[in-house]
């Protein structure tokens, strides 16, 4: 018999948690939605409302919550350099504040814990592609150190967590993830190509656009994360979950202006400061504990947030 679970994600009202939401939802689920709606949208989880297995909580987890569940799925922050830049301090509490009530809530109700961390955590690498035992190259006092080093104390908060309280945990290592519901002003070089592109307006790259990147269609990541979540005690991560095949920045932006029939010209700007050179995941862990490995191709996944992203700018 199928096992209902109560499951909570912080988050879930954003880019990746929606999609997560609406899978566990089909897969029979209970599901607790939590954001405080800072980049999160009400638009991604609409059609969502309608189950009477979905619940929505407006809330900030740098506050306790008190409730009770099986699973938690902790996903609340802003992702994108545009966001977690605007207010700084507020993300590093997001990543460390949010991560103590989330942990002491999954201690008092004895609830599994996955963490969503980031490839951030490597930083500007040394070492390519990036396995797990790396620990990386931060930055501590750049501009994207509210980030980078609020992901890396979250992971530091689990562990600790895991070896004094014997909690469940599971710790995911996200690299580049895009598809529909993407916000469209974040900054990321997928919804920025798109957007310019739809627009008609230049297409900007940074540097020479030979910087390199990894792209992971959402729907293979949300699997991962599930797989992740229900695997044995014993794995506890971190996982790198994300797409090995890599492309440089000039690539995706041709890929874009060629599936879009954009005349956008392509428009080149300085590097922002401590932007990763190269950015590819070993995932050589999660196909063998998870038995997972992407299987979008790029052209598909950019087509349909492509028309994702058509359809929103022609409702506007």
């Amino acid at each position: 018999m199928f096992d209902t679970q109560r499951i909570l994600i912080t988050g879930g009202a954003g880019f990746i948690g929606s999609f997560l939401c609406e899978k566990l939802l089909n897969q029979g689920h209970d599901v607790i939605c939590v954001d405080n709606m800072y980049t999160g949208s009400r638009r991604n989880i609409l059609g969502l409302f309608a189950n009477p297995r979905f619940e929505f909580i407006r809330h900030d987890v740098t506050f306790p919550l008190y409730i009770e569940v099986d699973q938690i799925y902790n996903l609340a922050c802003p992702a994108s350099p545009v966001h977690y830049q605007r207010d700084p301090v507020q993300t590093t509490k997001t990543s460390v504040h949010g991560a103590i009530n989330m942990l002491g809530l999954a201690k008092r109700v004895r609830a599994r814990i996955l963490q969503a961390s980031t490839s951030e955590v490597y930083g500007d690498p040394v070492e390519h592609p990036q396995t797990e035992s790396y620990w990386g190259n931060v930055n501590p006092i750049g501009p994207r150190s509210c980030y980078d080093e609020g992901k890396r104390c979250a992971e530091t908060l689990f562990f600790d967590y895991h070896r004094q309280h014997r909690l469940a945990i599971k710790v995911a290592r996200i690299f580049n993830t895009y598809g529909p519901r993407m916000h469209p002003n974040d900054g990321r070089v997928v919804s920025n190509f798109i957007v310019q592109a739809l627009k008609g307006d230049p297409v900007t790259l940074f540097g020479e656009g030979s910087q390199t990147r990894s792209f992971c269609y959402v729907d293979d990541l949300v699997e991962a994360l599930i797989r992740l979540m229900n695997s044995g005690p014993d794995v506890t991560g971190p996982v790198n979950l994300g797409n090995p095949r890599e492309f440089t920045v000039r690539q995706l932006a041709e890929h874009v202006l060629r599936l879009t029939g954009s005349k956008s010209k392509l428009e080149f700007r300085p590097l922002p400061t401590d932007d990763p050179r190269q950015r590819q995941p070993d995932i050589s862990v999660a196909r063998k504990v998870l038995d997972w490995a992407p299987s979008t191709e790029l052209e598909e996944g950019l087509k349909a947030t492509i028309a994702y992203f058509r359809r929103l700018l022609e409702s506007q």
